[in-house]
């Protein structure tokens, strides 16, 4: 069982730890003189597609890839420069963005529409850092199962909290991992992005729900497991395929075999079984291309919104933007400009590579 000891950073910020075991060397206070700041962080509405866009410029001179003796996300070591994390130590620790997307505080100056068509508000929600371990060399995969697990109890622990945000819709864990894909911190982590509005994709995945006649993710779990084409793994609470219209080179799915909202739903049996079935889902994707040790990938957990939990399955989306080893497949003018996806390969052959390797 694991206990949950929320600190604050220099600047205010929270920051919670969440303990497999006690940790006698945490540090309460943290050292750094460091600035309180409210974020100019503001949203506009698209007025051709309805779309929010979201606006930080004080994100511009973020950390960017920073010697090892620099990793803001280690745990603060004597004799070295002190991190975002003041503890020596920690299992999964989770703390406020220091240049977030959203903030709570947001405040922007100025007029509340432009051109009387386009509405400017403050981008106020949360965003949060998760480090899965204090191991900079580490990546998901490698973890045990138990801090699978106890990563899985930190998204359902902040899913709820954030949820509970005044103005908050959607609740948004998510990885980037590698180079490839911009990632600017090569240390092991995530991030949970709250949103004050729906995102494009969970707009239009609520829309087609709500249009269905019946369950439509039971639907398609049904179709799926029936058709057996693209099913990678199923275990007794979650089933990992393919999509049947997947985008990427390499995509996977992971949804609940029965209706859950969000990580917060889930009981002690579905964490468990979810957490031996990521350990082998990302292990996987780094068998997947040959000669490839860390396959660059995007893992973003869509959860229902806030204010519809009944009507959105939680599932994950994992993919890669590598289409062949060491080769990228760049968004350029279908996908970029109209989005409209021509995949490089076909569902059926990523789900067929997928369990060649499952169990290597």
């Amino acid at each position: 069982m694991i206990s949950v000891d929320r600190k604050r950073l220099a600047d205010g910020r929270e920051i919670l730890y969440f303990d497999e075991s006690p940790h006698s060397d945490r540090v309460a206070e943290d050292p750094r003189d460091l600035p309180h700041v409210a974020p100019a962080s503001e949203m506009r509405k698209d007025p051709l597609t309805g779309d929010w866009v979201a606006f930080a410029a004080h994100r511009m001179n973020r950390t960017f890839m920073p010697p090892a003796n620099e990793n803001p996300l280690a745990p603060s070591t004597p004799g070295e420069l002190p991190t975002e994390v003041p503890s020596p130590s920690y299992d999964v620790v989770v703390f406020e963005n220091r240049f977030p997307s959203f903030a709570m505080n947001a405040e922007i100056e100025g007029p509340d529409e432009l051109l009387d068509m386009v509405p400017r508000l403050p981008a106020r929600a949360r965003c949060e850092v998760l480090c899965f371990t204090s191991d900079p060399q580490a990546s998901f995969k490698d973890l045990p199962v138990s801090r699978i697990r106890t990563v899985i109890d930190a998204w359902a622990h902040r899913t709820a909290e954030l949820s509970e945000l005044p103005g908050v819709k959607q609740v948004f864990p998510f990885e980037n991992r590698g180079e490839e894909i911009g990632v600017t911190l090569q240390h092991p982590h995530g991030q949970i992005y709250s949103y004050p509005f729906y995102s494009p994709r969970l707009a239009a995945i609520l829309h087609s729900s709500q249009a269905y006649d019946g369950d439509l993710f039971q639907a398609i779990l049904d179709r799926e497991v029936a058709a057996d084409e693209r099913i990678i793994a199923r275990t007794a609470h979650f089933t990992a395929f393919v999509p049947a219209a997947a985008k990427w080179p390499l995509e996977a799915m992971v949804m609940p075999n029965a209706h859950a909202p969000n990580f917060a739903a889930l009981n002690d049996d579905q964490r468990n079984d979810l957490a031996n079935l990521l350990k082998q889902l990302y292990a996987a994707v780094d068998r997947f291309f040959d000669g490839v040790d860390k396959t660059p990938y995007i893992a973003g957990w869509t959860q229902a919104p806030v204010d519809h939990p009944e009507d959105v399955r939680m599932h994950l989306q994992l993919f890669s933007l590598m289409r062949s080893p060491n080769r990228m497949k760049f968004l350029a003018g279908s996908e970029s400009s109209q989005a409209v996806w021509i995949n490089d390969t076909t569902p059926e052959r990523i789900a067929a590579r997928f369990r060649e390797v499952w169990n290597v």
